[in-house]
């Protein structure tokens, strides 16, 4: 199946300050260091990692918002990177992006009609009442009274803040959606409530989303695939159930340990991971997992581990998986 959404060897390096008067540093952090990933049309691609591994700054590039160092972002086999502002800014309609707070994300001194008909003035779609009648169109497929469309974002709730966000990125018909957390400031009962929304309304407008997340239940319950970045790469990539099931990398492996047992007579073994995550301002050489994992041979310490794929398209970087 053709990918909607390819991603090869995508890099965000940040240019660090030295603090030397007329001299240019040369350090930088690397928090995206040669990602790459597929994504296929109404799929939703779960990104997992620690805090600082590089999912938001990797969703970002994405959607081009911020500028890669390098790399390779196909949409509908068209490269983003390479596109001019006003082909960039016509090809935004289809990929939009909801962000973790719901708050900060809508500007406090315009009405929430207003928010939501945004995209539809920047992109001269329709006329008032069109836009008029699609901002009230968007309210109720979120859950929403039509007339909160004259009310200001601070007399809502966080979990219809969030609705209002999912809304805004909803105006413009888009294929491809980027949740970034967007459940992660909200009270657990409103989880449930937005995700549930989440899923229906893929299935209602045939959307496809790269959904990032650190609570690994809630991606096992949306995600089709789940991709586990540490360190500004991708180091496992497969089936929801592969992973949770068989995951290959050590890091996978700690990181999906950490899940509350189901039940209190369930032997679960707990593995924990020693030491601290690199700095991404001087990565370690060969496997950047090499200092903290627990099966680390030789060869981890001096060479970067090339991607292996096993069963059903399941691929691990790592040196112990054949």
């Amino acid at each position: 199946m053709e990918a909607l959404l390819e991603v090869k060897d995508l890099k965000k390096h940040f240019a660090v300050s030295n603090n030397v008067p007329f001299k240019k540093s040369t350090q930088s952090v690397k928090a995206v260091d040669g990602v790459n990933f597929k994504v296929y049309s109404g799929e939703t691609l779960g990104v997992v990692g620690e805090s600082g591994c590089g999912k938001s700054t990797m969703a970002r590039l994405v959607n081009q918002l911020i500028k890669p160092t390098g790399g390779v972002v196909n949409f509908n086999n068209e490269n983003l990177i390479e596109m001019d502002s006003d082909t960039l800014r016509g090809t935004r309609k289809k990929i939009q992006m909801i962000f973790q707070d719901p708050y900060a994300s809508l500007d406090p001194r315009i009405k929430v009609g207003e928010l939501i008909e945004e995209p539809l003035v920047i992109h001269k779609v329709g006329d008032k009442e069109s836009r008029r009648k699609r901002v009230e169109e968007l309210l109720e497929v979120v859950g929403l009274n039509k007339r909160f469309a004259d009310r200001y974002p601070h007399e809502f709730s966080g979990g219809q803040r969030q609705r209002i966000n999912i809304a805004r990125a909803l105006t413009l018909n888009p294929e491809l959606v980027i949740c970034d957390e967007p459940v992660s400031a909200l009270d657990v009962s409103v989880q449930a409530q937005v995700i549930n929304l989440l899923k229906k309304l893929q299935e209602e407008f045939n959307l496809t989303y790269i959904f990032i997340s650190h609570d690994l239940n809630v991606v096992r319950y949306m995600c089709d695939r789940i991709a586990v970045m540490y360190l500004g790469k991708i180091v496992e990539v497969g089936n929801y159930e592969e992973i949770y099931s068989n995951p290959q990398h050590p890091y996978t492996k700690a990181l999906f340990s950490a899940i509350p047992k189901e039940s209190p007579f369930e032997n679960k073994e707990r593995i924990i991971v020693k030491g601290t995550v690199p700095s991404p301002l001087n990565p370690p050489s060969g496997c950047s997992f090499h200092e903290r994992c627990p099966v680390a041979i030789d060869i981890c310490k001096t060479t970067e581990p090339k991607v292996v794929t096993t069963d059903n398209q399941h691929q691990a970087s790592c040196h112990l998986v054949n």
